[in-house]
């Protein structure tokens, strides 16, 4: 007996249809419009759901469009480092106490992550840990 059955398709996250659509938007050479994004990427994906991520990373600031004739072209302004920034921001953004939040976050923080974090804050591990301020 022979299963005729379709396999069904990975279902992917937003987060994740954002970063793949901005990946084709920098490997893209200028503007590109949304039918060369979907090619790009493969046509599994729908026009309209790509459509759908493009509108949802221009309200996001990720990136801008201009008129291409009757549709748009589209460019990032944005890389997946920025995308999940403003990821982390929404988030922050919807809690009531900021300063738990950050404290959580920071926390439970990894070492080599801690350190990161204090380089790019310009904060000297020893300074703080002696409570004094630079």
């Amino acid at each position: 007996m022979t299963d005729h059955r379709q396999r069904p398709r990975r279902r992917r996250g937003q987060g994740e249809l954002e970063v793949l659509v901005l990946s084709a938007l920098r490997e893209a050479n200028g503007p590109a419009t949304a039918g060369w994004v979907q090619q790009h990427l493969g046509d599994d994906l729908a026009y309209t759901t790509v459509i759908t991520i493009l509108t949802r990373l221009l309200a996001k600031g990720a990136v801008t469009r201009e008129r291409s004739g009757r549709s748009f072209a589209w460019l990032p302004t944005s890389d997946e480092a920025g995308l999940a920034a403003h990821r982390m921001r929404r988030v922050l953004d919807a809690e009531r106490d900021r300063g738990a939040v950050l404290a959580s976050f920071v926390t439970g923080l990894g070492t080599d992550d801690e350190r990161l974090l204090r380089e790019l804050l310009g904060t000297p591990r020893d300074d703080h840990e002696n409570g004094r301020s630079s």
